[in-house]
């Protein structure tokens, strides 16, 4: 007898995901704003945004901007891209608003 068994998924990490839209070959790295659909817009100097050497200075700047370990955030989706979902683990939303909303919108 098979017997049918419903999964939940769950953040088993316990934080915070958002998508961060990525801008290469700046003259900065930083954080420049919210664009209208709610991402964050970031500019890195790396090059292209996929290149392991962007995802690791998103990264780097995502993790001192929040004030966490860069081994608690994690790139779930788009890491090839431009436009990433960002997960941390161990943050809150209201964290992430504080530390990051009071940048101005693009």
């Amino acid at each position: 007898m098979s017997e049918k068994r419903n999964f939940e998924i769950t953040d088993a990490k316990g934080g915070a995901a958002f998508t961060v839209r990525v801008v290469t070959r700046s003259e900065n790295t930083e954080m420049v704003g919210v664009q209208e659909d709610g991402a964050l817009k970031v500019r890195l100097k790396a090059s292209p945004a996929g290149d392991p050497a962007a995802n690791k200075e998103l990264i780097d700047l995502l993790a001192n901007l929040l004030s966490v370990e860069t081994s608690k955030i994690e790139i779930v989706a788009g890491i090839n891209g431009r436009e990433k979902v960002i997960a941390v683990e161990g943050i809150t939303t209201d964290d992430v608003e504080n530390k990051l909303g009071g940048v101005a919108e693009d």
